[in-house]
Parts: structure tokens; sequence; C-alpha cells
């Protein structure tokens, strides 16, 4: 079975919200949402696929040192296996701004489960949650 590799953030605004983005239509799991990140790039580290990732999808900027490793997601859907580190940010310059059409929505950690999420982003709640608290 392939083991895919992706890196998510828990963008986390100063008021200790939770950033969400809702996979658009045309893509799996669309509608569901998750924490911003994408497919770690061969020669890439997770720290340096979550900057790329999050300049290509949210317009915003931050360092290898504003990302704080927190936990990792481990799940087999049908056709592969995903591998997600999940790293906590609280430092970033610029607006988060959909730049692919996704919604984005600030959540308070409490209230994470209120949204539909992929199989293996609902491990990571209480986590993220108890973390935040």
């Amino acid at each position: 079975m392939k083991v895919l590799l992706v890196s998510a953030v828990a963008l986390i605004d100063v008021d200790g919200r939770v950033l969400l983005a809702q996979r658009p239509e045309g893509k799996s799991l669309a509608g569901l949402w998750e924490f911003p990140g994408g497919k770690i790039e061969p020669g890439e580290t997770p720290e340096q696929a979550l900057i790329r990732e999050l300049k290509e999808e949210l317009g915003i900027n931050t360092w290898s040192s504003c990302l704080a490793p927190l936990t990792f997601a481990s799940h087999t859907y049908d056709d592969f296996h995903l591998l997600m580190p999940l790293f906590a940010c609280r430092k970033w310059e610029g607006t988060p701004t959909s730049n692919e059409g996704q919604a984005l929505k600030w959540v308070r950690a409490r209230d994470l489960r209120d949204y539909p999420m992929p199989p293996a982003d609902i491990p990571l709640i209480p986590i993220l949650r108890d973390w935040l608290l």
C-alpha cells in the first residue's frame, strides 16, 4: 500500500481560534473541513512543505522556527495510508486568504467537532483541544 506523506498545521490566532479550510468541490472528501497543509514533495521537510503550502494556499509567510510539532495522524484509506504530522503555529506574516477557492473559518477548539472532517483529522481534535485549553 502506498504511504502518502502530508504536512498540516493548526494556525492559532491571538484569540486561540484554529483556522479550518473546507475541501473544494471536485477533490476527494469535498466539503469536509481540514487543517491547512499539503503533500510533502521529494526533498522537502514537513516544515518546508508547510511553508510552501501556506504561501500558495493562504498567501501567508511563516518560518520553521514558528512551527511546533504537536502530534500526527496515521490513517488507512481505501487506496493509500496517510501519515500526517500536525504542527502548531501562532506567528505568521499576512492575513490568511483563500487562494484556491476553499472556504476558511476560524473555530474555537471546543467547537472543532461541529465541523465534519476527514477520518484522519478527527483523532487530532482532542489533542489540539487539550493543548489549547
